[in-house]
């Protein structure tokens, strides 16, 4: 009789299996490492991308973030605190940051102008973006958005210039009442605070719509600090 070798020689189902589970560890084993090895470069490059979108809601050219901004993270009270992970970095992972109340501000540093990112849901998947405001912190300077999944054509028009192009010089409050952006059909035939929704894109429309309302709210006090701040700052000057 011959001998049938390692688990039974290499047709036997033994075998084919024992080979098959250590080629599949050996393969997880090469991505892992390949993904680990990469992690650092990908970060960095989604980092950059996030800074420019940051920058290009304020009109300024890419790669001038970090001689423009100053970021910083406040709380719903509008106090800037101090948090483990830094305010470009909490932009990994903002519905965790929003939920955990730490809230973060990227302000051009010359102007007085500021950047909120916005975190929402769309009709599919996940959508984002960042609007920036003038800075009497109420007059929009611009909106970048974009999205996980929305329809190509349909929802996915919100990343487009031509959709965006709709936010600069809207404004967000009526008084001292945060509204945000109405995104409606025709956009309510020019009402203040609106902007034209998606062709056929409602649901994107209204989850973008309820994306700006629902960040701004968390920085409405923020915003009006800010604003008590300036009108004291006037009203001295007026005053002497």
């Amino acid at each position: 009789m011959s001998k049938k070798g390692f688990l039974g020689g290499k047709d036997s189902n033994a075998y084919i299996v024992f080979y098959s589970t250590v080629m599949v560890v050996i393969v997880a084993i090469l991505l892992a490492f390949t993904y680990l090895s990469l992690k650092p470069a990908q970060d960095a490059n989604i980092l950059n991308e996030k800074k420019d979108a940051i920058v290009a809601s304020l009109g300024l050219e890419k790669g001038s973030y970090d001689s423009t901004i100053e970021a910083y993270v406040v709380n719903k009270e509008g106090e800037v605190i101090q948090t483990e992970v830094s305010p470009l970095n909490k932009l990994f992972d903002l519905p965790a940051s929003f939920a955990a109340g730490e809230y973060p501000v990227f302000e051009n540093k010359t102007t007085g102008e500021v950047v909120f990112p916005l975190t929402g849901k769309g009709l599919w998947d996940d959508i984002w973006g960042y609007i920036a405001l003038e800075a009497d912190l109420n007059t929009i300077k611009g909106a970048i958005f974009d999205h996980a999944g929305e329809t190509p054509g349909l929802g996915a028009e919100i990343a487009t210039a031509k959709f965006q192009a709709q936010f600069p010089g809207q404004t967000i409050y009526e008084g001292s009442n945060l509204v945000g952006i109405y995104v409606v059909k025709g956009g309510a035939q020019g009402a203040a605070h609106s902007v034209d929704a998606v062709t056929g894109g409602t649901k994107t429309s209204e989850g973008l719509q309820n994306m700006i309302k629902d960040c701004l709210d968390c920085y409405d006090a923020f915003i009006m600090g800010r604003t008590a701040v300036a009108f004291e700052l006037v009203e001295t000057v007026n005053a002497e």
